[in-house]
């Protein structure tokens, strides 16, 4: 059974840091591209950085490059989203998805389309 686990919320002020973790489980790790996305109150859901474990591959949505990075360590299978220069528009339920890299990529333009497999999400709240 394919399992994610999302986790590393909390609150933070503007300006501040956190690192969410995306633990998954029941695939073979190599195999599966891993997405995070997030949710505001009253918006819908928006890409935030992808990652194939296999090649490294990574992409970042505009709005968080160079605050924002993604990896993965493939001992743990876990993908991790660091998020740095936190401002209160970050605010918002993070969530991790995956699917078969056969099928799914992770590019530029990325969505949710095509992604069946999502943990629960974790809240990112900044102040300012």
């Amino acid at each position: 059974e394919v399992q994610l686990q999302a986790s590393g919320g909390g609150t933070v002020q503007a300006g501040g840091s956190l690192r969410l973790s995306c633990a998954a489980s029941g695939f073979t790790f190599d195999d599966y591209t891993i997405a995070w996305f997030r949710q505001a109150p009253g918006r819908s859901r928006e890409a935030v950085s992808c990652i194939n474990p296999l090649d490294g591959t990574t992409y970042h949505v505009d709005s968080v490059k160079g605050r924002f990075t993604i990896s993965s360590d493939n001992a743990k299978n876990t993908v991790y989203l660091q998020m740095n220069s936190l401002k209160p528009e970050d605010t918002a339920v993070y969530s991790c998805a995956a699917e078969p890299s056969s099928v799914y990529a992770c590019y530029v333009g990325f969505n949710d389309y095509g992604l069946h497999y999502w943990g629960k999400g974790t809240q990112v709240t900044v102040s300012s």
